[in-house]
């Protein structure tokens, strides 16, 4: 096979005449926004995304056929099944089409760290809502505010002929400014340029090719990915220089901070830290720069910070990777570890300090995108703090107007935790913090609890997703953060799909101490008892499908309000008390 160059606009015409296709038992969207931001900020900038995979279509498909999510349902006479590149076609085709209902992506503009002066385009996609006919945040939609802002919608580079559309958006923008009206359109014509000649290659396998041919080379180009890793490239550096093993130092690591692993690849964290105590990026750019021998000079202090950083986020119950809301917090932790004082108040004041930008890295938007240079300004911001007594509105994440905490809005939004979005672990986060007891056992999450591999904790809904979509709600709001709590892998079989009073009651006749003992054990999930103590006996089933809408609607607001109030709690770097929080709920 070889690859062929297809241009973005030569495949958003085959989606929308649909030419191409995808066969059915390819699973569905799975990206994130991240996911989504980043792709359209490596088309922005001018870089490639690896090549697609196509199955060329005779006379008739081999495989049953779906059309890609919000692409048109019929067209043409279908030419490709796409068997590689649904999640960054899909991406590219809804987010310049503003097809994403919770999520309009924009383009911003940051400083090139390699060419100073220079700004480099960046995508962050807004997280949006409804409410009362509306779509919020309506700044998004005003292009004045939007341009005011320094954001330029995405939708305005798709490539189609839409000149008076982008004219006047920036008339909208810029009212009377006619020199910067011009500029501006320059600046987006070349990004629009930067659009249509994006390549996306792909492979094609003959329409010749039998069925389970094709089915073999689509699992395999799915499955059996291998290349050399930055950190492989890394230790031939070292040894080179240095004449030193890292892979030894790395294993000593290992053995002296053995919980360190399971926050994060312990290879790629030594990077990362190392990086930001030299002063660059944590990025494949920034380790270009490392000075290994001065690297393995410190490395004493390397394990110390990454010891101190375990400490810290044990003490701030966060346990592991697989419910780390955002790892790019972490190593600048460890980085900052050797700066904090001695002296204990002010020992105090710098853990205080900590805590605060831990939980605006797992609560705002800050490292959503451009993860590794925020990353780096904010190190440096710490470190003032930490060591010359600046300021702390002078670190980006500390500053509110610029990283607002989540409101009950966006609270109420936030995507299924297992999805691996900040926000949905984030909130998810602020349970463990206040102890999350297993509702059958009542065991508090700790270390060994959250962690272990004989009774492992599940993502549990709270309204069973049986009952929410036998009342047609939605997916997207079945699976919320807010309708999540973490249980034994026994408990999540013990409860199933039961209504929630059935299984309150049930956990209440169970527990030695009835009903006042499961209330408080709800507590340290952060669930309000009223508005989860429903059910739906000897109800019709129309009755209880409107029944089941309104109390799904209170609950997640109840919730929504509680959490809300704890992300703000633990981003100022107060203790997260009970009773505070639940004082309303019930």
């Amino acid at each position: 096979m070889h690859a062929h160059d297809r241009f973005l606009p030569e495949w958003f015409n085959r989606i929308r005449s649909r030419q191409i296709t995808l066969p059915r038992f390819q699973r569905f969207v799975a990206w994130g926004h991240g996911e989504v931001s980043g792709l359209l900020t490596t088309v922005l900038r001018g870089l490639p995304s690896g090549a697609t995979l196509i199955l060329e279509v005779g006379d008739k498909e081999k495989f049953t056929s779906r059309t890609m999510v919000d692409a048109p349902e019929s067209g043409e006479k279908v030419t490709e099944q796409l068997l590689d590149g649904q999640q960054r076609l899909t991406a590219l085709w809804r987010s310049l089409h503003d097809k994403y209902p919770e999520r309009t992506y924009l383009i911003g503009f940051e400083e090139d760290p390699g060419n100073a002066g220079a700004k480099l385009p960046y995508v962050y996609g807004q997280a949006r809502w409804c409410m009362n006919g509306s779509r919020y945040p309506m700044w998004v939609d005003d292009a004045k505010e939007c341009w005011n802002r320094g954001f330029i919608p995405i939708t305005l580079l798709r490539p189609e002929d839409i000149l008076p559309e982008i004219r006047q958006w920036i008339s909208a923008a810029l009212a009377g400014d006619n020199d910067k009206k011009d500029a501006l359109l320059d600046e987006i014509i070349a990004l629009r340029d930067r659009v249509k000649a994006f390549n996306l290659p792909y492979l094609a396998l003959p329409a010749t090719t039998p069925k389970e041919v094709a089915l073999d080379v689509f699992i395999k180009m799915n499955t059996s990915s291998v290349h050399l890793s930055t950190y492989d490239i890394v230790v031939a550096l070292v040894e080179e220089e240095t004449g030193k093993s890292l892979h030894d130092h790395v294993d000593a690591l290992n053995l002296a901070a053995p919980r360190a692993a399971a926050y994060a690849d312990l290879p790629s964290l030594v990077l990362d830290v190392v990086a930001l105590r030299q002063d660059r990026i944590p990025s494949q750019a920034g380790y270009r720069g490392i000075d290994y021998t001065r690297m393995l000079s410190e490395w004493d202090t390397v394990v110390k910070s990454i010891k101190g950083m375990v400490g810290f986020l044990e003490d701030e119950s966060v346990f592991d990777a697989q419910r780390l809301p955002s790892y790019t917090a972490i190593p600048i932790i460890a980085a900052l570890w050797e700066h904090l004082p001695k002296q204990p108040d002010e020992l105090g004041n710098a853990r205080h300090l900590l805590r605060k930008f831990l939980w605006r890295a797992f609560l705002t938007s800050r490292y959503e995108q451009s993860s590794t240079t925020n990353a780096l300004q904010d190190y440096r911001g710490l470190r003032r703090v930490l060591c010359d007594g600046s300021a702390e509105g002078m670190v980006p994440i500390l500053n509110q107007d610029s990283y607002p905490l989540p409101t009950y809005e966006i609270v109420l939004q936030a995507d299924w935790p297992k999805r691996k979005t900040i926000l949905g672990r984030g909130l998810l986060a602020l349970q463990i913090k206040c102890g999350a007891e297993d509702l059958a056992d009542g065991a508090r999450a700790t270390v060994a609890s959250i962690t272990s591999k004989e009774h492992p904790r599940e993502y549990h809904h709270l309204f069973p997703v049986s009952l929410l979509e036998d009342a047609k709600i939605p997916d997207e709001q079945v699976f919320r953060t807010l309708n999540c709590a973490l249980v034994t892998w026994r408990t999540n079989r013990t409860i199933s799909n039961k209504n929630p009073i059935a299984y309150l009651k049930e956990r209440a006749d169970n527990s030695a101490l009835g009903e006042e003992e499961l209330q408080r054990r709800l507590r340290t999930h952060l669930i309000p008892f009223a508005q989860l103590a429903v059910g739906y006996e000897g109800m019709s089933n129309d009755d209880r499908r409107v029944q089941v809408m309104y109390d799904y609607a209170a609950f997640l607001s109840a919730r929504a309000l509680i959490l809300a109030k704890a992300g703000q709690l633990a981003c100022e770097g107060k203790s997260l008390e009970l009773s505070q929080l639940l004082a309303d709920a019930n």
